[in-house]
């Protein structure tokens, strides 16, 4: 009887295993990186900005302080203006001077402002670092509250003082309470007008009465 055919290698004969095909990386990949990390290391690099993008950084900030405190600032120039005229003479409402003293009071008020609210909130530019804009932005909110809102219920305490001795403690006080917004004032314009000057931005401070 014959034996059937063997399937396993014939005696003498070794076999050979293939190993898994070797992946080579395509050129355009290996491009691509290279590319890629060149992008990484330019981006790592610090942007120093222009003295001219810098000014105008300065400009678009200044004009956001200004939007920001406009409405609080004209309060206190309304209720200023109704005081002098009740007390000249020329105006006899005084009804109305007082609204317009709370109503600008309480306008100065983050609360109850959203322009006040954002200055709050203002980052300024990081190129104007070296000139501190997030302090300057910090005066601003102090002159209007509670700076402003003092003198504006001052005025109001004015108007509807009933002795002669009410009104000369709320006309003093008054008096205290404009000069803590000139001051604060005075540093605002400071600041800005330090800023301008190295910039060469020819800008101005914020219109701020008192």
């Amino acid at each position: 009887m014959m034996a059937g055919p063997t399937t396993g290698p014939t005696r003498g004969m070794t076999t050979q295993r293939s190993g898994w095909p070797v992946l080579r990386t395509p050129k355009w990949m290996l491009a691509g990186g290279v590319v890629l990390v060149a992008g990484l290391v330019l981006a790592a690099i610090p942007h120093h900005p222009s003295t001219s993008q810098r000014a105008s950084d300065l400009r678009g900030a200044v004009q956001e302080f200004t939007a920001d405190i406009e409405s609080c600032a004209g309060g206190v120039s309304e209720s200023l203006y109704a005081l002098q005229q009740i007390q000249s003479g020329a105006a006899h409402d005084v009804k109305d001077a007082v609204t317009i003293a709370t109503s600008g009071a309480a306008n100065c008020s983050p609360a109850n402002s959203m322009p006040m609210d954002d200055l709050v909130q203002y980052q300024p530019p990081s190129s104007l670092a070296s000139f501190h804009l997030d302090v300057t932005a910090n005066d601003l909110v102090t002159w209007g509250f509670p700076d402003a809102q003092r003198v504006q219920t001052d005025v109001a305490t004015i108007l509807t003082a009933s002795t002669p001795s009410a009104t000369s403690a709320a006309t003093a006080q008054l008096h205290r309470d404009e000069q803590a917004l000139n001051a604060e004032r005075t540093t605002i314009d400071n600041m800005i007008n330090t800023a301008s000057k190295a910039l060469s931005a020819r800008v101005s401070p914020p219109s701020l009465p008192g």
